[in-house]
Order: structure tokens, then C-alpha cells, then sequence
């Protein structure tokens, strides 16, 4: 009996954008319709930083995330952010594999970008409108890649060492990307926010109607990307209702009265499932994006099956 140990770069060789997509997609489908569990996240809160504790079922497999948030890393020469999962068989309890999840969080992320988009964006889309322009951006674009034929990015960050980096892999990737003002990315088929903001990154009168946006940046309480009249404007699609109240961007306008539980109009996994319809003409459409377990076990299975299959990764006698 072995565990399979899997680093960043393995994980990063076994799972593309193309199967985080099908597999994310599938995992918001079954949580729909009540075939896959997810417990709330723990948050165990330290003076440095936080961790969080991200269990789930789903597959044929249980597992779970323990993820760090600690800001001052950087300065210690660590980053932020870092993730390990631990992938277990549901019925004995064996641990089936450690893995790298900093990676692996990154992808599903975008992948559920690409979910989003998917469903709700208009099937068209040729131009793509980017507020933040680090490392999500990136897989948010890959997604975009896996799923549209952009013709054009636009690409606002204030740190321009990383929207030139941005821009750089964009074109690297055959996609022209403009480097603009904020307002001029809301003139977009698809609008991507990725920022840690706390005040609103996008105006009201900057977005038109039939646009997409992907608020992928608001993932917990105080975090705010969008101007308060954009959620009253909109059909908003929420990951996981509870969590968006308490920590995605509708956090703020929920915590003010403004928005109620009744103005989410659906969770993505109800569209996937076909329980509620997606995109209905030219209005206006949101996803709010916080990061669900169910995702990270989604693309955590696709690693491990290929893993073993290819014999890739190193086994252990851990127990």
C-alpha cells in the first residue's frame, strides 16, 4: 500500500486547460444535483497569515486542500500563497496521494472561469477585456484560448511590470493584446477582474449591456472589484451561494442590504445541469467566483489516474 507523491512541475505535465474545463465542469454539475460533498471551509486565522482546510467528495474519491494565505511572505522569501492536497480512497480512508495544489488551485480557477464563459458569456466573443494582470490572469486567458478565437485583449494592471509581462504572453500565445485605461477594457465581449481590491475596480458607466464579466478577484469579506449599480444591473451566477455572501463580490452589497439572497439568480452548477437557463439575449451576466473544493478534487483525480497510468511520481510507504 503506497502513496504517490506528486510535485508542482508533475502536476503541471499531467493536466491541461482542455481537461481542468470538462472536469471543473462536471464537478459543478454533480454538486448540483446533490452527487458530490463539500463541508464548508475551515479557516484556522494565526498572526501571520491563515489557513484553510478545503474537504470534498465526489468521483469516487475524497480529499482535501490545506491552503496558506500569509502577506508577508514575500519578504521572507516564501510565496503568499501555497496549497498541498491529499487525495484519499472514500472507503477506507487510505491516502491515495500528496500533491502540490498551488498549481492545481491556479488551474481549476481559470477552469472555472472557462466554465463560466462557457455558459454565459455570448458564443461570439472575440474581445477580452482584463483588471488585474498577474498569475490568474493567466490561466483565465488559457481558458479564453481553450474555448473562444479572441481576436484582441485588453489589459489594464497599476503594476506595469505585470501587464507588460502580460501582454508578453498573450502575443506569445497568437492573441494581440492592447495595453489601455481601465474604462477601455469594459468596452469587451468578456470582462476578467483578478485583483485583491477592496474598493471597486469597475465602473457602473463603463459596462454596456451583453457583456460577461468574470469576478474572479473577491474571495473574502471586504474584497470588492465591481461598483454595487453593476450587481443591480445584472444576472449573477454564483459558485456557491453561501460563500459568495459571505466573501465573493456580492459580500459588500449583500452585507449592506442591497443585494439579497433572492438577486443570485442562479450557481453556475444549476446552469451546467440545466436546471436554470444560462445566457437569455443581451443582458448583462456575472459570475462570482470564490473557489470550491469540488473543483481542486476535480483536477486533483485527473492527476492522480494519469499519474498511475503513466507512472509518473514517486511511491511511498507512509503509514
Amino acid at each position: 500500500m503506497e502513496t504517490l507523491i506528486l510535485t508542482r512541475k508533475e502536476i503541471e505535465s499531467l493536466v491541461t486547460m482542455e481537461e481542468a474545463i470538462k472536469a471543473v465542469e462536471e464537478a459543478f454539475r454533480l454538486y448540483a444535483i446533490s452527487k458530490a460533498l463539500m463541508p464548508p471551509k475551515v479557516y484556522l486565522t494565526l498572526e501571520e497569515g491563515d489557513f484553510r482546510a478545503m474537504p470534498s467528495a465526489l468521483m469516487g474519491y475524497a480529499g482535501v486542500k490545506w491552503v496558506n494565505s500569509h502577506p508577508k511572505n514575500p519578504e521572507k522569501g516564501f510565496p503568499t500563497v501555497m496549497a498541498v492536497y491529499i487525495l484519499s480512497d472514500p472507503s477506507n480512508g487510505f491516502p491515495l496521494a500528496v500533491m502540490d495544489a498551488t498549481f492545481l488551485t491556479s488551474l481549476r480557477t481559470g477552469a472555472g472561469g472557462g466554465v463560466a464563459m462557457k455558459f454565459l458569456a455570448r458564443k461570439d466573443s472575440k474581445v477580452f477585456g482584463f483588471i488585474g494582470c498577474g498569475k490568474q490572469a493567466i490561466f483565465q486567458f488559457l481558458a479564453v484560448k481553450e474555448l473562444f478565437e479572441p481576436e484582441v485583449v485588453k489589459a489594464f494592471d497599476v503594476n506595469k511590470k505585470a501587464s507588460e509581462k502580460f501582454k508578453e504572453f498573450c502575443e506569445r500565445n497568437g492573441v494581440d493584446c492592447k495595453l489601455v485605461d481601465p474604462s477601455e477594457t469594459c468596452d469587451s465581449d468578456v470582462l476578467i477582474t483578478t485583483t485583491p481590491s477592496t474598493k471597486p475596480v469597475v465602473k457602473n458607466e463603463w459596462i454596456k449591456e451583453g457583456i460577461h464579466i468574470n469576478a474572479i478577484g473577491a474571495d473574502a469579506p471586504g474584497k470588492q472589484e465591481l461598483e454595487i449599480e453593476i450587481l443591480k444591473r445584472a444576472k449573477i451566477v454564483v459558485d456557491d451561494l453561501e460563500q459568495a455572501l459571505h466573501g465573493g463580490e456580492v459580500n459588500v452589497a449583500h452585507s449592506m442590504g442591497i443585494i439579497r439572497k433572492e438577486d443570485v439568480y442562479a450557481t453556475l452548477g444549476e446552469i451546467v445541469a440545466g436546471l436554470k437557463k444560462g445566457r437569455e439575449g443581451n443582458e448583462i451576466t456575472i459570475f462570482d467566483s470564490t473557489g470550491l473544493a469540488i473543483q481542486d478534487i476535480a483536477v486533483a483525480k485527473i492527476a492522480y489516474e494519469k499519474a498511475m497510468k503513466g507512472g509518473i511520481g514517486m511511491r511511498v510507504e507512509l503509514l
